[in-house]
């Protein structure tokens, strides 16, 4: 399939007047979290709302759990689509998971390596709820 990339703007939803961030994020929709390097949490000016346990996986990785910033409010842009989330704060680029995608109501087409907004609602974003 190849890497997918999206490009999403991050605003800090408590400074409203700060300039948001315009972002390449990596697409995973086999990760849960958008997650953030540290300089753009400083940049956003983000608090950290809480500590998260994860488990880093790939290479160089030893598989052992750590502790890392969960930060927020943040607003996240995609196209004419919004969701509103916080991030964890971990490596070294952008990667935005399937609970924002899911909000925002995305879709990846990985024989077009892109995220385009679902072509079955494709003016506002739909969800499945009971």
């Amino acid at each position: 399939m190849g890497l997918v990339f999206a490009e999403i703007e991050l605003k800090n939803l408590l400074m409203p007047d700060l300039a948001s961030y315009h972002a390449r994020a990596l697409v995973d929709a086999g990760a849960l979290h958008l997650c953030i390097p540290q300089h753009i949490a400083f940049q956003l000016d983000l608090k950290e709302l809480e500590q998260r346990e994860v488990i880093p996986t790939g290479v160089g990785t030893d598989g052992t759990k750590r502790m890392i910033p969960y930060v927020g409010p943040l607003k996240v842009t995609f196209g004419n689509r919004n969701c509103f989330t916080g991030a964890m704060v971990i490596g070294d680029e952008v990667l935005l998971g399937a609970i924002p995608m899911e909000d925002m109501d995305l879709v990846v087409i990985p024989a077009l390596q892109k995220v385009t907004a679902n072509p079955l609602s494709p003016n506002i974003p739909a969800s499945v709820v009971k």
